[in-house]
């Protein structure tokens, strides 16, 4: 059969496995590996840019885009900030204001990693508009620890019961636990899962989430 690319095969001595090389020198692994990283590069360019300085920069906004400055108070801290029409609080939280905390998972509000608390309900902070808080409370996951470093009971439980395995999503785990034992101190096991449904875990660490909500309760009891 007829083919466009001539494949050789040669013995990487520091590596020991054999690889693919075409004839014009380029390894097929090495063309899959720079296609990746051209891809990423690509991608993580749309959200975050740091200056030579240092400083947290956002993508810049769309041709055309008339940015509005907004006050948000966020974390007990009245901030303001511009933000163009249709820029979520997600972006807003990292990449303008720094508070990494917030995951973006999914970006399209089902995964619920973004999760934070507006006036103290829960909301996927991916498909809220940044200009719609304005003027609203905004607790973010670096807003739950005292000042004199006091972790909220959820944070401490999941310490206690080593709650998740790779961590993404915990954060979004959390804030929506926060407004659970807000609104029901004592929530049953079942109840717990009900009120999380909308949180999801790759690592399918669903029972000792579960378990580190019944001992954030224990804590906020003082049990």
């Amino acid at each position: 059969m007829n083919r466009e690319v001539i494949e050789l095969h040669e013995l990487r001595e520091e590596t020991g496995e054999m690889v693919e090389v075409t004839q014009f020198g380029v390894s097929r692994r090495s063309f899959i590996k720079g296609a990746i990283a051209a891809s990423a590069a690509v991608s993580s360019s749309n959200y975050l840019f740091r200056s030579n300085g240092g400083t947290l920069l956002a993508q810049s906004p769309a041709a055309g885009a008339v940015e509005r400055l907004i006050t948000v108070n966020v974390n007990g801290r009245s901030r303001r900030i511009e933000v163009p029409p249709m820029e979520t609080l997600a972006t807003t939280l990292r990449y303008k204001l720094g508070l990494t905390g917030t995951k973006i998972g999914c970006d399209r509000a089902e995964c619920g990693a973004c999760t934070v608390l507006v006036d103290g309900v829960a909301h996927y902070s991916c498909s809220l508009l940044a200009h719609s808080v304005q003027g609203r409370e905004v607790t973010t996951i670096e807003g739950l620890e005292a000042e004199d470093g006091t972790l909220h009971p959820m944070q401490q439980a999941v310490l206690e019961e080593q709650g998740f395995q790779c961590a993404f999503c915990m954060s979004g785990f959390i804030m929506n636990t926060v407004a659970l034992l807000n609104d029901n101190p004592s929530p049953t096991r079942k109840q717990a899962a009900e009120w999380l449904s909308g949180n999801l875990c790759r690592c399918a660490d669903y029972d000792k989430i579960l378990t580190s909500v019944t001992r954030a309760a224990e804590i906020a009891r003082g049990a």
